[in-house]
């Protein structure tokens, strides 16, 4: 961490960047406090984490930094809530935004100027994400920033101050757009089942019908998208007539070509396991290389729910794969819980000493022929894509690093190459997994591989618990070791969790672990993450000791995050954090789910296990905070859509007592957003019979079920 020079740098900057080698990245208020009194702060997050900045290479550009500016690099994995508040003002003031994420902010940490990528001296890339000129510079940049600090400081604090406040005003204007006071309404009340049918439209629209996916490129996952189409049809009956049983059906048949288009591209690595961020190419067939923790929990969700659904074996091969990722090395922990991600670069061999993009998953045909034989080397690479010119376009090679190079794909079929080659079926597909090992192998063995950012964060855990229990529950009746291997993952990340980033005495869970736990407590997204995991736990396992944590977290989550005068969550906790000008609430979904998205799922869960009214209303309060968006634009309000249903309908709370084997099996090859299960008896439930009245004397020994909606409970299987 750039540090200034005293009292003779009356401008002192601070630069904020993560590099690979920073692990404490923020700068403390004391720490700030000691510094001259007139500076620009200059905060920088970085999209790829293991990404150096080049500029700082430029003597030129360091003189600059040291003399008139502090840098403070922000780690925005760690700090979401730094970053959010900067992105919108990059996006408010530019119209666009991205990273890595630069801002020019008062000491009062008001900003005065941004945007994202700046070109360093000699690079020929353009600037992008900001309202310069686009051949402007980084140095540019520090120059014109400079001049105009010094000659009209006061100018800039004022304009500062004023877009502090506008941005103050657009954070809270969600939750005061209503035209009511909250409690005029019933909670949830404005909100109508129609949006849903309004959504759909809008991805039917946006569907590519070619490749899957609604978007050109680059392109994203998404799966907060895929799931509220996967589960479209699998709400009560009441919501597939509005949308209609048509469209409902639609719904998913996109959902599952894309996954299906997904699982056969480049972006899943075909010969190892788990998916990369996002496809460079339209056609899912050029990843940008880079893992994240959270993309795999939720597309094991998403596959998995396809499955279930479909029964397609493909399906369950990504189920498989994704699973066997998260729990393996290097992304499973050796003392329990995740790591965040690899990196996209690597060294293409163990004696090179520059790093390529995709350098760990590209094959020539060469390569392909020296692993398996030119035999078992032509079937694989005909099954793969592999040719001798390599597939990438040249026009997504810039650098000229896939020269000759081949992203695996699936661009054929068993049946198809038997046909072709004159050989049998059977023989293709032993050559294709024979094949497919032996490249694994060599790939490990011989290949350095990527860097990994093992910090473990508890919101990513959260996502990755949950759809690791699904798993095990799904799998448990015909794979039980597979189903082990994801419960044992997901029981241990939540023991790792609980020993190292949960203060029981104080009631405080922190959110990031590395070589010790961070300084940082937690966010909403990890008390709602995690609290999404333990239920989805507890359904696996019926141990009370994750529902009672996830009622405990609940608790806390709600004295932290909201607040008397204004529904919804809040990103951070209170009292108000000092290194933050303002507190945001995060309602719509991207990457990964939005935590009042999540929180209000969880209420409503947690309302129906527990027979707790008080979370069925905080539940609609939460969605009464974003009331006014989600009328408007339902389409980026997906998981909430999911809690209106809930609110509107209510849920069906499953409770099984004595031996109901038999039963269980049959719920859990099923998708059925809207149901809770809860099972007593056999010596489990004691604790939730004490929080739920309503078990209080039930007989729990007697083989039996009974189904509680609405407020009334009727015994037997045929309510199920």
């Amino acid at each position: 961490m750039a540090a200034s020079n005293g009292g003779a740098n009356q401008h002192g900057l601070h630069l904020v960047n993560r590099l690979n080698e920073s692990r404490s990245p923020y700068v403390s208020p004391q720490c700030r406090a000691q510094r001259p009194p007139k500076r620009i702060i200059r905060l920088t997050q970085v999209l790829n984490r293991f990404e150096d900045i080049k500029t700082i290479r430029s003597p030129e550009v360091a003189q600059l930094l040291n003399d008139y500016f502090i840098p403070i690099k922000i780690d925005r994995e760690e700090r979401p809530d730094v970053d959010a508040i900067y992105m919108n003002y990059v996006q408010a003031t530019t119209g666009s935004g991205g990273w890595p994420l630069n801002v020019f902010v008062t000491p009062n940490l008001e900003p005065v100027f941004g945007g994202t990528y700046w070109p360093g001296p000699n690079n020929s890339m353009t600037a992008v994400g900001t309202a310069v000129a686009e051949t402007v510079g980084f140095l540019d940049i520090l120059q014109k920033m400079k001049n105009v600090w010094t000659t009209q400081e006061a100018r800039c604090r004022e304009s500062a101050q004023e877009i502090t406040r506008q941005l103050r005003d657009f954070a809270e204007e969600g939750v005061h757009s209503h035209g009511h006071q909250l409690g005029e309404k019933g909670e949830g009340e404005g909100l109508e089942i129609e949006l849903l049918e309004e959504a759909y439209q809008h991805y039917a629209r946006k569907y590519d019908k070619v490749n899957g996916g609604f978007s050109i490129a680059p392109k994203f996952p998404t799966p907060v998208n895929l799931g509220f189409l996967l589960r479209l049809g699998q709400w009560p009956q009441a919501v597939r007539d509005v949308v209609g049983e048509e469209e409902s059906a639609k719904a998913a048949a996109m959902a599952v070509n894309t996954l299906r288009k997904m699982a056969r591209g480049g972006i899943r690595d075909q010969i190892g396991y788990g998916f990369a961020r996002y496809s460079v190419t339209r056609d899912w067939s050029l990843p940008h290389f880079e893992k994240m923790l959270y993309d795999q929990g939720q597309l094991l969700d998403a596959y998995l729910d396809a499955f279930l659904m479909t029964r397609d074996p493909e399906m369950i091969g990504a189920v498989y794969d994704i699973a066997s990722y998260l729990t393996s090395p290097p992304m499973a922990a050796p003392n329990g819980g995740f790591f965040c991600a690899e990196d996209a670069d690597s060294y293409p061999s163990k004696s090179d000493n520059e790093k390529r993009e995709g350098a760990y998953y590209v094959w020539s045909l060469k390569q392909f022929n020296g692993v398996l034989g030119e035999r078992d080397g032509d079937i694989c690479a005909r099954f793969y894509g592999v040719t001798a010119d390599g597939n990438v376009d040249s026009t997504n090679d810039p650098h000229d690093e896939f020269i000759s190079q081949n992203v695996l794909k699936i661009a054929s079929t068993p049946s198809a190459l038997a046909k072709k080659l004159g050989i049998s079926e059977s023989t293709i597909t032993e050559t294709l997994k024979e094949g497919r090992t032996k490249l694994r192998k060599h790939r490990e063995s011989l290949r350095p591989r990527p860097a990994l950012d093992d910090k473990i964060i508890v919101s990513w855990n959260g996502l990755a618990i949950s759809a690791l229990s699904r798993t095990y529950a799904a799998l448990r009746a015909t794979d039980a070791s597979k189903a082990s291997e994801c419960l044992n993952a997901a029981i241990s990340a939540v023991a790792f969790i609980k020993k190292e980033l949960w203060d029981p005495d104080t009631k405080t869970l922190y959110r990031v672990f590395r070589e010790g736990r961070g300084a940082t407590t937690g966010l909403c997204d990890d008390y709602a993450f995690l609290i999404h995991g333990l239920i989805d736990l507890y359904e696996a396992t019926f141990d009370d000791a994750y529902l009672e944590f996830a009622d405990t977290l609940q608790k806390r989550q709600n004295e932290l995050f909201t607040s008397s005068d204004s529904p919804g969550y809040y990103t951070t906790p209170s009292p108000h954090p000092p290194d933050l000008l303002m507190r945001l609430k995060s309602g719509m979904d991207a990457a990964e789910p939005s935590s009042n998205n999540i929180s209000a799922r969880n209420l409503y869960r947690l309302s129906s296990m527990l027979d707790d009214a008080s979370y069925f209303k905080l539940a609609g309060v939460t969605i009464q905070a974003f009331e006014a968006e989600i009328e408007q634009f339902p389409h980026t309000f997906l998981g909430m859509l999911g809690s209106v249903v809930m609110g509107r309908l209510g849920l069906k709370g499953v409770i099984l007592t004595g031996n109901s084997d038999d039963i269980l099996k049959q719920l859990r090859q099923q998708v059925a957003p809207n149901r809770t299960i809860v099972a007593l008896g056999g010596g489990k439930g004691q604790w939730l019979k004490q929080r739920n009245t309503l078990l209080k004397e039930m007989n729990t020994e007697k083989d039996d079920v009974m189904v509680c909606e609405g407020g009334a409970c009727r015994e037997g299987v045929e309510f199920l």
